[in-house]
């Protein structure tokens, strides 16, 4: 199918592509295209598209560096190169396994995280990610900046707090919280979205969980923490069984969000299916951040990275 006619245009900063999205009648931001140029192809879009702001040309939104303590990815940055970021990987690792998990090879070539999260499909790999590594997200529009936390950006029915005319322009993550993070799903064949995800941003010391992040994707709408999952993780010895114990939390504590349900499965089989998913991404991310408290996190796990791949 075809799209129907709109009006092209390519911007080569923030202040540029807010202009063009103010002044063009029923203008829509173009980042990676995953999510918009399907949906006007098969007539999805939520509302009419008059025309089409590209975004790619903005450098300054593009890559991943270090500001404060602080670690900023662009929004233009995509999945393969969040993936392979050293400096991610090193501080926030469940971000980076996200990323690894999205789509194909050429899916992650093209899509980025500001389409990710601002498109916020409950299937989607980053918003629970985001989430997990307590993120903030920068917006830009006419009136200036703001920074809304992950938190408070995913509503329900794929709504985000992106007003109109905004922009979603960089993701910062505070601090360094290590290599104790780790994102597990299981991914529906056809599609490549989660049918579950789960992620998971962990601390430990001397042995002991100190610290712990856990939220999912796929099973609610909008993605959610699991604070039932983080409670019993806190304070727990950084054994094998530790991911076990707080994986059986996972069904009974969703934080009064909606299950999702659809055509590929049910909400209630989902649910079911959520404590064996959190097991494994607790497992990788409590292993990870007992290495890291060891002062050894650096080839932990690294296997798993060879064979990233398979979500969207």
């Amino acid at each position: 199918m075809f799209p129907p006619a709109f009006d092209y245009r390519r911007a080569g900063s923030v202040a540029e592509a807010l202009d063009l999205l103010a002044a063009l009648d029923d203008a829509r931001p173009l980042a990676g295209g995953h999510s918009l140029l399907p949906a006007l192809k098969t007539g999805g879009a939520d509302e009419r598209v008059g025309a089409v702001v590209d975004l790619s040309g903005i450098e300054r939104l593009d890559g991943v560096s270090v500001d404060g303590g602080e670690t900023v990815v662009g929004a233009l940055t995509t999945y393969a190169d969040l993936a392979s970021s050293a400096t991610l990987r090193e501080r926030a690792r469940v971000l980076a396994d996200a990323a690894g998990e999205v789509g194909d090879r050429q899916i992650r070539n093209r899509g980025t995280v500001g389409g990710n999260l601002a498109a916020a499909d409950p299937g989607a790999d980053l918003p629970a990610a985001a989430l997990a590594a307590d993120a903030t997200l920068r917006l830009e529009g006419p009136d200036g900046g703001r920074s809304v936390a992950a938190t408070e950006f995913f509503e329900p029915d794929g709504g985000t707090a992106v007003a109109d005319g905004e922009l979603l322009t960089e993701v910062r993550l505070p601090g360094a919280s290590g290599a104790g993070g780790a994102y597990a799903k299981k991914t529906h064949p056809a599609s490549g979205y989660a049918m579950v995800g789960v992620a998971a941003a962990v601390k430990a010391s001397e042995g002991v969980v100190t610290a712990a992040r856990v939220a999912v994707n796929g099973v609610t709408d909008p993605p959610t923490r699991l604070p039932g999952v983080e409670e019993a993780l806190v304070g727990d010895p950084t054994g094998a069984d530790a991911a076990e114990r707080a994986a059986a939390e996972a069904t009974a504590d969703r934080d009064g969000a909606t299950l999702v349900g659809d055509v590929h499965a049910s909400g209630a089989f989902r649910a079911e299916v959520l404590p064996a998913v959190a097991e494994r991404a607790l497992t990788t991310a409590v292993g990870r951040a007992r290495a890291d408290g060891d002062g050894d996190a650096g080839d932990e796990d690294d296997a798993d990275d060879a064979g990233a791949g398979g979500g969207r």
